[in-house]
């Protein structure tokens, strides 16, 4: 899901995890979701092995998710951590993890990518896309950056409007047409960096930027974004 800041992602998140009310009298089902909310708050008393058994412990000590997730989420190395020592970028990790972990069949992640570096970021997408897929279950993604972004969408769901006061969620489009939707509004045009072929934003009324508004291509989707 991508919009500006205001236009009703996380409340849309928070909705389905039953924990806002809607404004009208519309009935949101009760689901078996698990939640990651954007602002984590480290308050469990303990290491972050002690938290990880008493939460998801069956999932946790499975080989398969230790090979899928929490070994390339470099979990292992903060097992004897107190919980509430970690970084922010630690604390993420975790709570990424303990997100996957928890059996349910839809997954609500709030801004996975916070406070992880760049390569922590595409490790990340690469393994929430991963599990999701192999589970064959659904997630419901809010991310602001765009090169986590497209490893991670399937489809994109574009909010727009006047941030706070009157917004819009368009029905959800296939991850190159969103992104087109998204930068449009903005005026922001991406261009494919050639050393390591990642997003890279062009400066505004520049030869490519021009170019690429005027054919209408703000984004590009790397095809083999999904390769490991």
């Amino acid at each position: 899901m991508l919009g500006e800041n205001g236009t009703g992602k996380t409340t849309f998140i928070r909705m389905l995890a039953g924990l806002t009310k809607a404004d009208s009298e519309a009935q949101v089902p009760t689901l078996n979701v698990s939640y990651k909310p954007q602002k984590i708050s480290p308050t469990f008393d303990g290491t972050v092995r002690q938290l990880l058994h008493k939460r998801i412990r069956d999932t946790y000590l499975h080989p398969q998710f230790m090979s899928d997730v929490t070994k390339p989420m470099m979990i292992e190395q903060l097992l004897d951590e107190d919980v509430k020592h970690l970084s922010g970028g630690e604390l993420q990790r975790v709570a990424l993890v303990m997100a996957l972990g928890k059996p349910a069949d839809i997954y609500l992640i709030d801004e996975p990518s916070a406070y992880l570096d760049s390569d922590q970021r595409i490790v990340a997408a690469k393994v929430i896309k991963r599990y999701i897929l192999h589970a064959k279950k659904t997630a419901f993604i809010v991310e602001h950056d765009f090169i986590m972004a497209t490893y991670l969408a399937d489809r994109v769901v574009v909010y727009d409007g006047k941030p706070g006061i009157d917004c819009t969620a368009h029905t959800p489009q296939p991850l190159l047409t969103g992104m087109n939707i998204f930068l449009k509004n903005l005026e922001i045009t991406f261009r494919r960096d050639p050393t390591n072929f990642r997003p890279r934003i062009n400066k505004n009324n520049s030869v490519k930027d021009v170019e690429q508004k005027t054919s209408g291509q703000y984004f590009f989707v790397d095809t083999a974004r999904d390769k490991d």
